[in-house]
């Protein structure tokens, strides 16, 4: 299985157990994380993306191997209980003091993660990275499952 689709397999997996929580929570209309499903099987969802840096606030400088950086995400992720998907990038953005860096990356994606949780995540990952900041963006999605045994 090359990298696409292991990442493939994963977010399928992923968006599989957040419609199992939906239909789980569908018999209480206070309860769940998503929007109205309509007709057509489409789910809305939420689909928030969180971005930290991988330079020190301080020292301006990657203090860890990356990979030491992605063991703690996974390990926040885990005690979240939250489904994720990640990326490592590459990319610059200016402090607060207004000097620029350029440094490598991490885009943490969360499907269906409730707001507050979110910023938990957020918080936690903030500090363990030593950041002045991480950026949350969200977009409303909809979601629908396709398998093998699938009729359209």
């Amino acid at each position: 299985m090359n990298k696409e689709e292991n990442q493939q397999s994963f977010l399928y997996r992923m968006m599989k157990e957040e419609w199992e929580r939906y239909i789980k929570n569908s018999l209480n209309p206070l309860a769940g994380l998503f929007g109205e499903k309509e007709e057509d099987g489409v789910v809305r969802l939420t689909e928030t993306r969180i971005y930290i840096g991988l330079n020190d606030a301080v020292t301006k400088k990657q203090m860890f191997e990356t990979e030491k950086y992605l063991d703690v995400l996974k390990t926040v992720c885990r005690s979240y209980h939250v489904p994720f998907s990640v990326n490592k990038e590459q990319g610059g953005y200016f402090h607060e003091d207004g000097t620029y860096t350029e440094e490598n990356s991490f885009v943490l994606l969360l499907i269906g993660t409730e707001r507050e949780v979110v910023k938990n995540i957020a918080k936690d990952l903030c500090t363990f990275f030593g950041q002045e900041s991480v950026m949350v963006t969200e977009n409303q999605i909809g979601g629908y499952f396709i398998n093998k045994e699938s009729k359209d």
